[in-house]
């Protein structure tokens, strides 16, 4: 059952590093100001407010030093992140459709792209898109108005998965031309099942300053690994979904493609993980557990545990 951006439940966007940007946001920056976030205390200065003192601080600090004195907690001002969303539309990505018993790709990269929309909205986070559905770069620019409503009806069942095989490639290409628009520390979530050798192209916005996120979309069962089939007759589809026949796999055929499909993503991941990109792997079209896939993700990030 498919559940409204609204019934959804926002991830915490947790950055690398902190922001030099846009104030007013939810994010913890590198200057003082504003915020969440205590950085630090100094002396109470005249026209200091009465609620920035910190009294346990500065009850120490009398103690010590036998006489009143006051200590005023600093804050990290709150920044706005930027977020762009790079939607690989190959056909591929548009397997494999109902009532097929299958992973749908096509849906579990709509409730992907709602997560994302509905954590940026809570964070009040500039949003953007890119794909490249019919040949060209579609590009929705930076922006919060409309932005959220935009996104999600782009993802819409009629925009067709008609891409170039090499849209992630073209992707980080145009976004390269697009530094202005998205400046160090921006997100920039990449969907895509990753079968093609994409990893590497997003080596160079990391270096650059993005915050790449891989969104790996894959089938656990046919893609990850390969059940046992062998005897079985298989249907099997062209990559635009069209019907391609049955297939009569023997046991060795299976194990080979078993052992390919799972070092393949084995290779995948740990790719992924030595160029410092944490991916947020789905393997479900569920809006709750894939929630549930970003959420783990923002905790390993808050922990520190991928930080750069």
């Amino acid at each position: 059952m498919r559940a409204s951006a609204r019934e959804r439940r926002a991830f915490p966007l947790v950055p690398r590093q902190r922001l030099t940007r846009l104030p007013f946001g939810d994010l913890p920056g590198r200057r003082r100001g504003h915020g969440i976030e205590v950085i630090g205390g100094r002396p109470y200065e005249p026209g200091d407010p009465v609620g920035a003192i910190d009294w346990f601080a500065s009850a120490r600090l009398s103690t010590a030093r036998g006489g009143d004195e006051f200590v005023v907690r600093d804050h990290a001002v709150d920044e706005a992140p930027r977020v762009a969303i790079v939607v690989d539309r190959r056909p591929a990505m548009g397997l494999y459709p109902a009532p097929l018993p299958w992973l749908s790709k096509r849906d579990a990269l709509r409730e992907a792209v709602t997560a994302i929309v509905v954590s940026a909205s809570s964070a009040r986070a500039d949003l953007a898109l890119l794909d490249f559905a019919g040949g060209e770069a579609w590009w929705l620019p930076p922006g919060r108005r409309e932005r959220s409503r935009l996104v999600l009806e782009r993802e819409s069942d009629e925009t067709p998965f008609d891409a170039p095989e090499d849209s992630l490639e073209r992707a980080a290409e145009f976004l390269a031309r697009r530094r202005a628009d998205l400046p160090d520390g921006s997100f920039v979530f990449v969907l895509s099942d990753f079968l093609g050798p994409a990893a590497a192209v997003w080596q160079g916005p990391v270096a650059s300053g993005w915050d790449v996120v891989p969104v790996v979309i894959q089938d656990p069962v046919w893609e990850r690994s390969f059940p046992a089939v062998a005897g079985v007759a298989v249907p099997v589809a062209e990559p635009d979904g069209r019907p391609a026949g049955l297939v009569r796999l023997s046991r060795r055929q299976v194990d080979e493609r078993r052992e390919h499909n799972e070092s393949r993503y084995a290779r995948l991941v740990g790719d992924l993980e030595d160029r410092g990109l944490r991916p947020v792997v789905l393997a479900t079209s569920d809006p709750l557990a894939i929630d549930r896939a970003f959420l783990e993700w923002s905790e390993e990030r808050r922990h520190g545990r991928w930080a750069r």
